[in-house]
């Protein structure tokens, strides 16, 4: 269930990436999530009712959606410049800003054996974007800036009233990503090519399907077994970016993702035993 959900939003991204050379990626939230709207409705009457139509914290899931709209544009904007797998090498960085920002912010505690991993998963970002060197892009900026945007996103889930189910959260997230984009598209609004309307149907059915599917397993398993596999994103990604723009990543790009990738799971694995 998680690695299907992670390659739907793989996909996603591809597509996305995809349009960036036609639609700005405002239009593309903006239309992601209009036309996911009614399946994300549907779902949450079939799995939650009713009832999960209710938030009782309204003004938490708005500001979610403020965060969920930067993250998505930074991240967007970031693949029309880079490929798709150093993009999501980059991104892979939120489970350490999760853990920075849980000890320097909210005051929980963090042993020093992951803030080793942290500072060590910065070191895989560092040779990733290679600042200084003739390769560096200063968009490589963009996909950090969107892990921290995510993580915040991530972290803002704790001011969710707990009543609010996850049926929920995926409802107001999608509806409030749609009425904050659409504000937006008297300026950013592009005529949309009657060949690129399935694409748009896509990218909506495959990336709500793949946010649910992943909702799922977590439900489904401990967040021990499921998070790690998060990371297969990179092999999906590595694989659309070569067949649709053949491109493929360099050795030093790989280096930098085993390291962020080995700091990550080892963070989630502590997390689990300090939690036991």
């Amino acid at each position: 269930m998680m690695c299907a959900g992670i390659a739907l939003l793989t996909t996603n991204d591809a597509i996305a990436k995809a349009l960036t050379d036609r639609y700005s990626p405002l239009q593309i939230i903006f239309l992601r999530n209009i036309i996911a709207l009614p399946v994300a409705l549907a779902i949450t009457l079939k799995m939650g009712g009713r009832s999960a139509l209710r938030s009782y914290r309204p003004s938490a899931h708005l500001f979610r959606g403020m965060l969920w709209i930067g993250a998505a544009l930074l991240f967007i904007t970031s693949m029309k410049y880079l490929g798709l797998a150093e993009a999501t090498t980059l991104v892979f960085a939120a489970p350490l800003i999760i853990t920075a920002i849980s000890a320097i912010f909210l005051g929980e505690y963090v042993g020093w054996r992951r803030w080793s991993a942290v500072i060590a998963g910065f070191i895989g970002v560092v040779v990733v974007v290679r600042p200084g060197s003739a390769t560096f892009q200063l968009v490589s900026l963009l996909p950090i800036a969107t892990a921290f945007v995510y993580a915040m996103l991530m972290v803002g889930a704790r001011w969710v009233d707990p009543r609010d189910s996850v049926w929920t959260l995926m409802l107001y997230l999608t509806g409030i990503g749609a009425l904050l984009s659409g504000l937006t598209m008297p300026f950013a609004w592009t005529a949309v090519q009657v060949d690129d309307l399935w694409l748009f149907i896509g990218i909506a059915v495959v990336g709500t399907a793949g946010v649910t599917m992943v909702t799922q397993a977590f439900r489904l398993a401990p967040a021990v077994v499921i998070a790690p596999l998060e990371y297969t994103a990179l092999l999906w990604a590595v694989a659309l970016g070569w067949l649709i723009w053949s491109d493929v990543p360099d050795f030093v790009t790989f280096l930098g993702a085993a390291i962020i990738i080995s700091s990550g799971v080892f963070i989630v694995f502590r997390e689990q035993k300090t939690k036991a």
